[in-house]
């Protein structure tokens, strides 16, 4: 009896201090978080369908969002699907967030602040698609030529700030859950492979911030299609991995 009373309270703080560290894994939780953010991450390489439809437009040197411009053929798909990636993502952040505030042990900063950049990605990818582009820049001289005049439409401008809040919010969920993944162990998959796909994904970012200034400048594209598809890619391979982790840790 007194043997097995100790072995039971022995036992008892390692099985706190494991679930201490376990992220929210409730099945009602994560299911829904890995479905909406797979889907969302599935949503988001649709302009992969450029290399079998039509578009006229060089993936090289192109950028992404010219898919969706106004002038396009195909626009109104490409920004279909970038609102539907945009929204699935937004809603599973924030059922995310949901969960980390009703569940204080897995209230920690790294988690919070991922799970956020997730959701503001997600909210300002949305509102990308409501924001096209008039024209296409890299490929139209006089789109280019009107838009450096500033005689484009506002939401170019608009499209550029959304842009960047999309792309700022895909950084700090990456770097953020992906630290808070191997801090607190939680989400093993995560923990093994984000790392790599965070190291792509800031030098895709670097190659395509340079190649933007470069082209602003009127110095050439230097393959800006190429580095902006490349970091578009990561993100999606990233909130994969992100969904197939929260999967995981839901099922333990």
């Amino acid at each position: 009896m007194s043997t097995n009373g100790l072995s039971l309270r022995s036992q008892g703080p390692r099985r706190s201090r494991r679930s201490r560290r376990r992220g929210p894994r409730s099945p009602r939780t994560a299911w829904p978080v890995a479905a909406l953010i797979g889907l969302g991450a599935a949503a988001y390489t649709a302009w992969v369908l450029e290399v079998v439809l039509s578009t006229g437009l060089n993936p090289i040197e192109t950028y992404v969002s010219e898919l969706a411009a106004q002038d396009q053929p195909l626009g109104g798909l490409f920004r279909a699907t970038d609102f539907t990636a945009g929204m699935l993502a937004f809603t599973g952040g924030l059922l995310a967030l949901l969960r980390l505030v009703r569940h204080a042990e897995s209230r920690r900063p790294w988690a919070v602040t991922g799970w956020a950049g997730v959701t503001l990605f997600g909210a300002a990818t949305a509102a990308d698609a409501w924001l096209p582009l008039s024209c296409t820049p890299t490929v139209d001289p006089v789109c280019a030529a009107r838009e450096t005049a500033g005689l484009v439409p506002a939401t170019h401008q608009a499209h550029a700030v959304s842009s960047s809040l999309a792309m700022t919010g895909a950084l700090v969920g990456l770097v953020a859950l992906t630290v808070g993944a191997r801090r607190y162990g939680w989400f093993a998959p995560l923990a093994r492979y984000g790392p790599a796909l965070v190291v792509l994904e800031l030098l895709a970012t670097v190659w395509t911030l340079s190649a933007i200034a470069l082209f602003t400048a009127g110095r050439g594209t230097w393959a800006l299609g190429a580095g902006q598809r490349l970091q578009v890619l990561f993100v999606a391979l990233w909130l994969g991995l992100l969904a197939y982790s929260v999967h995981e840790e839901g099922r333990t």
